[in-house]
């Protein structure tokens, strides 16, 4: 079999399953020494964080873009529609996350980025995306996101950091949030066909461009791990919603056969799991991830819910949450796909701390999260990097590490090493390059080979 067989990095202990792949396929190539890079990317554990409140803003993150805002002053609508929003906005994208942001993140293992962006960005590869839309006409104050958004690519495949993309914001809005684009409380997305429609080319636009774009840079980049269709949409139907996702995965698989898509779960798992397992080959290849979001600090009963007890439910195996889970991976993985948990946090609500050692509470709830996500999840994104105001170790990912309630590294920590690329050294890599696709190439399923573990702490360490 001369096709690379990717590795998706699924659940410890457990088979990892291999996507399949349609004869249409083109990633990846018959030469398997080709687009390793890329393989490595989007097929291991994704250890991740949200760069929330850059492109997409949320006032309770950052409220500085908002200073000028029109009324009600809460959405990315509201801020175009205020007094220089052109300059507000490009300052903003321009310091709200740095090179040095992607260097502090890779120094603590963070390999993936979830990128929160809204229809509106585009419009600088395609201005048509604003027509009859409600940002019609606001083109001279977005088009300047997108190099931006291009930019971020580049930088983080330079400290080996992956890139999601996630529709945040769709046309007509997918949900009655205002970080779905603008303040308004009534969501047209799912009522208008026109809306659906032009969804799913905002969403070819966005496939064309990122594939042109990373296969015209120089060098190429391999670092888009996948595409998010929608972030948490409400769908009055979703059955409507997943004849929505067919759709839109059978126009995206043409374009690019290899490009990993990642399905909101609704907070719905077990159906979308299902739904994930109807799909034909053709759609479910090469991979098809479900997007969990885990929060327990919003409901009545989260609020009752003791800090510790929350802690254990995460941590005990029998517990409903760990075995939802547990039946999900499996049946994901047997589908050539996987969970993916792509929002969570430290954050819980004053009622479930009361009388709690803050500090304790908080690092052991995230220490359950993260046992829970390895032992299960092919990935896990932190909500969110970072705030404009330090100190919240719930939310700030940042505030997290730096406070001690999140650990200093994620993943396995590759020694210290010469980074210098001497010729004993590619010759070591191609050695242990061969021998790990040799080795795989024999195997039906695979775990942890130590091989092709050397080979990609080997990668790992340019």
């Amino acid at each position: 079999m001369n096709t690379l067989k990717h590795l998706f990095h699924g659940t410890k202990g457990t088979i990892i399953r291999q996507p399949k792949f349609s004869s249409a396929t083109t990633h990846p190539p018959g030469d398997p020494s080709e687009n390793i890079e890329q393989s490595i990317y989007r097929y291991r554990k994704q250890h991740g964080v949200n760069l929330g409140s850059w492109f997409v803003l949320e006032r309770w993150i950052t409220e500085y873009p908002f200073r000028c805002a029109a009324s009600p002053g809460q959405s990315d609508l509201d801020i175009a529609r205020g007094e220089h929003a052109k300059e507000i906005l490009e300052l903003h994208w321009d310091t709200w996350i740095t090179e040095a942001d992607f260097a502090w993140l890779a120094r603590r293992g963070i390999n993936a980025v979830r990128i929160p962006i809204g229809y509106y960005h585009l419009c600088g590869a395609d201005p048509t995306v604003l027509e009859k839309t409600d940002f019609s006409g606001l083109e001279p104050v977005f088009e300047g996101a997108w190099h931006r958004i291009m930019q971020a690519i580049s930088t983080a495949q330079r400290y080996g950091i992956g890139v999601l993309f996630d529709l945040h914001a769709a046309p007509g809005k997918q949900n009655r949030d205002s970080h779905s684009g603008t303040s308004s409380s009534n969501p047209t997305f799912f009522q208008s066909r026109s809306n659906l429609q032009h969804g799913i080319r905002v969403l070819r636009i966005l496939i064309r461009n990122l594939l042109t774009y990373c296969q015209s840079h120089s060098p190429p980049l391999y670092n888009v791990v996948g595409v998010e269709l929608l972030n948490e949409p409400q769908p009055p139907s979703h059955k409507n919603l997943q004849r929505w996702y067919i759709d839109v995965i059978r126009e995206l698989r043409a374009i690019d056969p290899g490009l990993p898509i990642y399905i909101s779960d609704c907070w719905m798992t077990e159906e979308y799991t299902g739904f994930i397992q109807s799909l034909p080959a053709s759609h479910s290849s090469p991979i098809v991830a479900l997007d969990h979001h885990l929060y327990r600090c919003f409901t009545s009963s989260d609020i009752a819910t003791p800090a510790a007890q929350h802690s254990g439910s995460l941590s005990d195996l029998n517990a409903p949450t760990p075995r939802a889970f547990a039946e999900a991976a499996q049946k994901l993985g047997d589908a050539s796909g996987g969970l993916v948990v792509g929002e969570w946090s430290g954050a819980l609500n004053p009622g479930s701390l009361h009388g709690a050692d803050e500090y304790q509470a908080r690092k052991n709830y995230i220490s359950a999260q993260l046992a829970l996500f390895e032992r299960y999840c092919a990935g896990w994104f932190f909500w969110t990097y970072k705030k404009e105001h330090k100190g919240d170790c719930g939310w700030s990912f940042r505030d997290a590490v730096e406070g001690g309630v999140f650990p200093n590294y994620v993943g396995v920590k590759p020694r210290n090493v010469c980074l210098a690329d001497t010729p004993q050294r590619q010759a070591r890599r191609g050695s242990a390059k061969d021998v790990a696709l040799g080795t795989h190439k024999g195997c039906a399923h695979a775990l942890f080979l130590p091989e092709l573990r050397f080979f990609l702490y080997l990668r790992s360490t340019y």
